[in-house]
């Protein structure tokens, strides 16, 4: 996620003109979870800001050693601990993350899989470096779809975990992000902080006003790095994208990316990004990518079962799809090839 560092200021807050009088802006930058986290207050004390900033790292840091899905932590132990055919007992925020992700596997019919853990290894994509030399051998892939795993597979009974499918490997990395923003906000407004944005690499949420205004924020131009809507954020909301274009590498004039599809256990293909709106930043994470797994021909259906209204999806061949009540809350600074306006199924 570090790449997605160059595209903050773009799909992060932006903050037209400036404001002569107080209350001012405080603006504080952390780093959590592979990505800059910019947290944005309006209307706040210097001191208060500072510690509420401060108490919003700890817990950062605590939630990045405990849901890490390959460095030494709660989530390997369990993953360990599954792979042996053993019950673990574990934390309750685990217990709370995989519960969360079954509900994303169920609704959205299997294409929001949190059990891809080993395939986001076979790909490169479980380490700290960016992945280098060809893809997987096609039958190790075959042997993970063999395999199907699925966080439906694990079974909770109080804080103790197990399933009896060995080859489930939980990564929390599609939705705990949006999670942790989540957490962020209640943190931040239980400190009596009512207006505010925690933009975590682009992805983020705002309480609130800037002001006498709207906070207003943007959306990144896939690929070039430019801006290719604004969207005005009234009271509050959370904006989460997806790209083909944020983790992915190079091999032999071709890309690959690593939102992977369960199906079939390559990266998706037809979409370059989904963009969703939404004010749960969890089930706005989720969604963004199996969204995107679903492609221009599908999504509309999954969005519907997410309980999903809100939509951008450009695919690639530079169209853009959005369902109705997204198109009145955009503007296209950058407008793509075709729009076409669409709603999510019934």
């Amino acid at each position: 996620m570090i790449h997605r560092l160059v595209s903050l200021l773009i799909l992060g807050l932006l903050l037209s003109g400036c404001e002569q009088a107080a209350p001012k802006v405080y603006q504080q930058q952390l780093f959590a979870f592979g990505t800059l986290v910019e947290i944005t207050l309006y209307g706040v004390g210097e001191d208060q800001a500072r510690q509420a900033v401060q108490a919003v790292d700890a817990m950062y840091q605590q939630q990045h050693r405990d849901w890490h899905a390959w460095q030494h932590g709660l989530l390997t132990d369990l993953n360990q601990a599954i792979a042996a055919g053993k019950t673990i007992r574990t934390d309750p925020s685990i217990i709370r993350l995989i519960r969360l992700g079954q509900g994303f596997e169920r609704s959205s019919g299997g294409l929001f899989n949190p059990a891809i853990g080993h395939l986001l290894k076979l790909w490169g994509f479980q380490q700290d470096t960016p992945p280098q030399g060809p893809p997987p051998p096609a039958a190790e892939i075959r042997h993970w779809l063999d395999t199907a795993p699925g966080s439906l597979q694990v079974q909770i009974h109080g804080q103790e975990v197990s399933s009896e499918n060995p080859a489930v490997r939980l990564d929390f990395g599609g939705f705990a992000k949006g999670y942790a923003v989540g957490k962020a906000v209640e943190l931040l407004r239980s400190r009596g902080i009512d207006n505010l944005i925690v933009n975590a690499g682009g992805d983020l949420c705002v309480r609130g006003r800037h002001g006498d205004r709207p906070w207003r924020v943007g959306i990144r131009q896939p690929g070039t790095g430019g801006l290719l809507a604004s969207v005005e954020m009234e009271n509050s909301g959370c904006i989460f994208t997806s790209g083909s274009y944020e983790r992915y590498y190079d091999y032999e004039g071709r890309r690959y990316h690593h939102i992977l599809d369960p199906r079939s256990g390559y990266p998706a293909t037809g979409t370059v990004s989904v963009t969703v709106l939404t004010e749960d930043p969890t089930r706005a994470d989720a969604a963004a990518t199996a969204l995107f797994v679903a492609g221009p021909g599908e999504w509309q259906a999954v969005a519907s079962r997410m309980g999903i209204q809100d939509v951008l999806l450009i695919d690639d061949h530079d169209v853009a799809q959005l369902t109705a009540s997204f198109a009145t809350r955009v503007h296209f600074e950058q407008p793509p090839a075709a729009i076409e306006i669409v709603q999510p199924a019934p």
